[in-house]
């Protein structure tokens, strides 16, 4: 892995997280019908991604794509955005969604901006961060079943925890369930290994 950063480089990325916070913005969703999801797997050194389209009108998956790419960052905690952007901007490249789940929290993050608030500014498009757990330290999020649910970008708490309970299959929003799924199908072919 190529990639090394110094304590000194994480705190000036500490700063700017703070700063892009700033510009993390809430606003009401207008009408949504289709919604994406993307998680991403890792084995070894290959990261791959995995994009699903949910149409909330069938209430089902009409779209999936996977894509491989080489690691790029090792994980650190909170700065998760170093690894997986661009894993993430590939499999989202030339997609169209309303709004964007994402595998990572949003402003539910110690210094505001999340993985889901940066993908959602980079990108323009409304975000919704989605985790497992909460990170230390940190609010701004409301539990849906076992998911922690966070504004992204673009959005308002309570369109994305409406969207998030919409979705739920067995406590975790079916689209991001897909996608990790897709994501782990994806480190099995044979060129990532």
């Amino acid at each position: 892995m190529p990639f090394s950063i110094t304590k000194e480089k994480l705190e000036r990325l500490a700063v700017v997280q703070e700063k892009l916070s700033g510009r993390v913005e809430e606003r009401p969703l207008g009408e949504v019908r289709f919604l994406g999801a993307v998680d991403v797997a890792y084995r070894g050194d290959w990261a791959c991604a995995a994009f699903v389209l949910w149409d909330l009108l069938l209430g089902e998956a009409v779209k999936s794509k996977r894509v491989a790419v080489e690691v790029g960052a090792p994980y650190i905690p909170t700065f998760f955005f170093l690894r997986e952007t661009k894993p993430i901007l590939l499999a989202l490249r030339g997609e169209e969604f309303d709004v964007l789940m994402v595998e990572g929290h949003g402003k539910a993050h110690p210094r505001g901006y999340g993985l889901a608030s940066h993908i959602g500014l980079l990108l323009s498009k409304p975000t919704i961060g989605i985790a497992k757990r909460p990170l230390r330290d940190t609010e701004n999020f409301t539990r849906v079943g076992k998911a922690y649910v966070s504004v992204g970008h673009l959005v308002t708490l309570e369109d994305a925890v409406r969207l998030v309970e919409m979705t739920l299959d067995s406590g975790y929003p079916a689209p991001l369930k897909l996608a990790d799924r897709e994501s782990r199908k994806c480190l099995k072919r044979e060129s990532v290994r």
